[in-house]
């Protein structure tokens, strides 16, 4: 199997084609992989205690790190993954972004942002209590990829 990468920096969006003589089981699991990867319905491990959870990206809000590492948080749950920051943001969808040096958020689920031009800016969630901080560095990064996702729909 050859895989080929065309980097087209005037596309509007991300799209990947599969060349192939026919559906076979390899293509079709590969199909899968890219759907998952690019909606978000991929499943994670993530823990708590000792128990090991299975969720989708589609339903974390936010990772953060703090003192004891690294959590995923849903909007009722924290959860701890054994990845790094750095590391979530090479294998997460396009739909992430990285807002502090501790926080990376899902642009999804953004409800609200309270704009504070001499400090961190507040994003809300809807449905939640839960709150993150933008650092000024990244609050114009966030806004434009905002509004990009809001003219591709």
């Amino acid at each position: 199997m050859k895989i080929k990468i065309e980097i087209e920096e005037a596309l509007a969006e991300e799209e990947v084609i599969i060349r192939c003589r026919g559906l076979t089981e390899e293509v079709a699991a590969i199909q899968k992989a890219v759907s998952e990867i690019s909606s978000g319905t991929q499943r994670f491990a993530f823990y708590k205690g000792n128990t090991e959870y299975y969720l989708t990206l589609d339903e974390v809000l936010f990772f953060e790190t703090d003192d004891s590492g690294i959590s995923a948080h849903t909007k009722t749950e924290a959860y701890r993954t054994k990845y790094k920051l750095y590391e979530l943001e090479d294998i997460l969808p396009g739909f992430f972004m990285r807002v502090s040096k501790s926080t990376i958020l899902n642009t999804n689920h953004i409800y609200s942002i309270n704009r504070n031009l001499t400090a961190s800016s507040v994003v809300a969630f809807s449905g939640t209590h839960k709150q993150v901080y933008v650092s000024r560095y990244y609050y114009k990064p966030l806004i434009s990829k905002l509004e990009e996702k809001r003219l591709h729909r």
